[in-house]
């Protein structure tokens, strides 16, 4: 008994482990392919191969540090402090837009400059949008009044996806929407309510689409990317030149010849196609199974808690995690047209990352109260 106290201290024995070691193995894994793919380019621009690896280390250890906190936490907190934790965000996703604060790379202002260092707003709203969602649609009932039960979660959807268009970044607003969709359905929308919703994203999508020529090059390139091969359609071709030389089993890890600066983002957004290439078919299947038992671990948490809010949050943070692996891997693989949105716990990156996992620790902290 005494030994079992002992652990519990430091253990926490209530948590899904299941969704944790599937965490776990998608982090470890991003670390050596965040190795094997930017060894060339670290290289090239820092002299060290082993820079991006060095610093994907530390973006782990301070996701694993926010991770634990966030898996810790009082859940009662996450509902008092939605509503302020949401504003902040709104806050932060305005002051992209600031000269001076505001960073833009490639012709996007999607990050905040604090010194070396930068943070990328549009992933902290992701996850105060699922927990206001979760605590305005836990305070509204009446789904069968479209104004009553739908309105103000549409009205919150609304306002962030048209402030993270202005960045402009397609790819999140995607994200975003998809998952409150979720979050309707699981809180019990009705069907006609979501048709319309479905008509109206569709309308609103086809208008963002057109209004900007960029996003329309990108469709014809996604349409026949062989078109225009050294230009809108280059990221694609050689996506599929480094999946279709994998094969079954892969070149070997460290043989990718895309890495040689063929690929563009190959270690962030387009790491897949690394992991194609090395590993093979087998490698992306074992990807795409973790990420569905991700799914499936936290979908099985969201229908166990009795809490509606609880229920609803974790829905709300499986949704954000799955979705965005789905259209990651969908672009990388020519299912999808090109968005700049990284594989979650395995691409790249600083904040993109950290925030990933405290989304997963606040899913595992949910899951101790099934």
């Amino acid at each position: 008994m005494g030994v079992f106290t002992l652990r519990s201290k430091f253990v926490d024995l209530n948590i899904d482990w299941g969704l944790l070691v599937v965490i776990a193995v998608l982090v470890v894994l991003g670390i050596v392919m965040t190795y094997s793919s930017s060894a060339v380019k670290g290289m090239l621009y820092y002299d060290n191969k082993y820079h991006f690896f060095f610093m994907q280390l530390l973006w782990v250890t301070l996701g694993s540090v926010a991770m634990t906190v966030a898996a810790r936490v009082d859940v009662r907190l996450l509902w008092q402090w939605a509503k302020v934790l949401f504003i902040v965000s709104l806050v932060l996703l305005l002051l992209v837009k600031v000269p001076g604060l505001g960073r833009s790379v490639n012709g996007a202002n999607r990050w905040i400059g604090l010194g070396p260092l930068s943070i990328q707003p549009s992933e902290v709203i992701k996850i105060a949008m699922v927990l206001i969602v979760a605590k305005v649609l836990t305070q509204t009932r009446d789904f069968g009044s479209f104004r009553r039960g739908m309105l103000p979660t549409l009205a919150l959807m609304g306002l962030v996806c048209g402030l993270v268009m202005l960045q402009p970044d397609l790819g999140t607003t995607l994200v975003i929407a998809a998952s409150v969709c979720i979050m309707l359905v699981v809180a019990g929308a009705r069907v006609k309510h979501m048709a319309m919703l479905g008509g109206a994203g569709a309308a609103l999508m086809t208008m963002a689409i057109l209004s900007a020529p960029y996003r329309m090059r990108r469709i014809f390139a996604f349409i026949d990317p062989w078109a225009d091969p050294s230009g809108n359609g280059y990221q694609t071709i050689q996506a599929l030149l480094a999946l279709g030389p994998g094969g079954l089993f892969g070149l070997g890890l460290g043989q990718s010849r895309q890495k040689f600066l063929y690929l563009p983002e190959n270690h962030t957004d387009f790491i897949f196609a690394m992991i194609g290439e090395e590993l093979g078919f087998i490698g992306g299947c074992f990807i795409i199974l973790l990420f569905f038992l991700f799914i499936w671990r936290g979908f099985r948490v969201a229908m166990r808690v009795n809490d509606p809010f609880l229920s609803l949050l974790a829905a709300g943070l499986t949704s954000l995690i799955g979705v965005q692996a789905m259209v990651n891997i969908g672009v990388v693989s020519g299912l999808l047209p090109v968005t700049g949105i990284t594989l979650p716990f395995l691409s790249y990156g600083g904040t993109s990352l950290i925030f990933t996992m405290i989304a997963a620790g606040l899913l595992l902290n949910v899951s101790r109260e099934t």
